[in-house]
């Protein structure tokens, strides 16, 4: 998931993407506690896809409150 793909979505999108994201984190952090965890990595790239998606929800909010 890059920003320039997350940009192109509107911010409706970017929240559903936001919730099943925060969904994965959870899931993962449950299986590392009961030591199901297979690929740790990628709880990593899920706080940081989070991170991601609520930068440009913030820029969408930001723009949208200096136009009007």
């Amino acid at each position: 998931m890059t920003a320039s793909d997350l940009r192109d979505k509107t911010p409706d999108e970017l929240r559903d993407q936001l919730v099943a994201l925060k969904k994965e984190a959870f899931n993962l952090r449950f299986q590392q506690a009961t030591g199901q965890l297979q690929n740790t990595a990628r709880m990593r790239s899920v706080r940081r896809d989070v991170a991601r998606v609520k930068t440009i929800l913030n820029e969408k909010a930001a723009s949208a409150a200096a136009e009007a």
